[in-house]
């Protein structure tokens, strides 16, 4: 336990951050897995607005440094191939 006011605050701080950071990183995983859950089912307009929102919370999460700014940009990267790849088959077929 913290003894000194600027250790105790520093805790206050340190578990407001923690809360906050959580929940940011727990709604970019969801945004993350409908995206490439909504690519699998094969709705190319649910696909590509799951995308989108996907690439907005990565974008946020980088600017706030909640994940580094090339793991935003190699997701958002693998997400789009995913999505091309599966809409180019459907065109084949």
């Amino acid at each position: 336990m913290p003894n000194t006011p600027s250790a105790k605050k520093a805790l206050r701080q340190s578990d407001k951050r923690r809360l906050l950071n959580r929940a940011q990183r727990s709604a970019l995983r969801t945004a993350i897995k409908k995206a490439r859950t909504s690519v699998e089912t094969g709705d190319a307009a649910a696909a590509q607005e799951a995308l989108r929102l996907a690439t907005k919370k990565l974008d946020q999460a980088a600017s706030k440094n909640l994940i580094h700014k090339n793991t935003a940009s190699r997701t958002k990267s693998r997400l789009a191939k995913l999505l091309s790849k599966k809409t180019e088959k459907k065109a084949e077929a």
